[in-house]
């Protein structure tokens, strides 16, 4: 089940259900399936606490995921900072909810396997997220 939450914000405008099926959709194009996967929106001094807790990093971030996958099947729990995001959303000069959809996918393909860290693994994971988010606007347009 993938679930939606805040912790003392409200819920932003996302449709739940078509990003609940595109995110079963992207998880099955990586031969995988989904179980619990729950979001968190937080706002900045949520995510840099959680960052300084649990990561060990002093620094905002758009978000934090917590891997408890098993096998094919993804599950973990993701807190994104839609403060983060809105700043990055200016920053690159993109639409806020693109910018959401792109943290939220984001962390789905690091479930599925795609790390980051270099920059090679950086333009990998650059390319999936936009063949991802592609298929967002195929299944809203739908």
């Amino acid at each position: 089940m993938i679930t939606f939450n805040t912790k003392d914000l409200p819920m932003p405008p996302i449709n739940r259900q078509a990003i609940t099926i595109w995110i079963g959709d992207v998880a099955a194009s990586y031969g995988k399936h989904t179980g619990d996967i729950n979001y968190v929106f937080v706002d900045d001094e949520e995510i840099l606490r959680i960052n300084r807790q649990f990561i060990g990093h002093d620094y905002y971030t758009d978000h934090i995921g917590f891997d408890y996958c098993q096998g094919n099947i993804l599950a973990g729990d993701t807190y994104i900072s839609l403060d983060t995001v809105a700043s990055n959303a200016r920053l690159f000069g993109t639409d806020y909810m693109h910018e959401l959809h792109r943290v939220i996918i984001h962390s789905i393909l690091h479930l599925c396997g795609i790390d980051d860290k270099t920059p090679e693994q950086r333009a990998i994971m650059e390319e999936a997220e936009n063949r991802a988010l592609d298929l967002l606007t195929i299944s809203v347009k739908d």
